[in-house]
């Protein structure tokens, strides 16, 4: 089985700094940090771009958010349909 680890992951392991990951993807360098930080979900296209300069395949990163979402907007179920 395959080792999965986020994109930070990889980077350490492979001594790999965010410009370089950026300069050899040819993302923009505030969405390859976004990424490495687990701010946000890339497209299909940008993980098979990055998963192809961190040397590992697609399935072998753990692509997604790591942050906890802690801003909620509204006012509740007690305002409107509640389920």
């Amino acid at each position: 089985m395959a080792e999965v680890k986020s994109v930070g992951d990889w980077m350490a392991e492979r001594g790999m700094t965010l410009q370089v990951l950026v300069e050899a993807s040819g993302l923009d360098p505030r969405v390859v940090e976004a990424i490495a930080c687990g701010r946000y979900t890339p497209s299909p296209q940008q993980r098979q771009r990055l998963a192809a300069v961190l040397g590992v395949s697609v399935e072998q990163v753990a692509w997604g958010h790591q942050a906890e979402v802690t801003q909620l907007y509204g006012h509740g179920p007690q305002f409107g349909r509640s389920p």
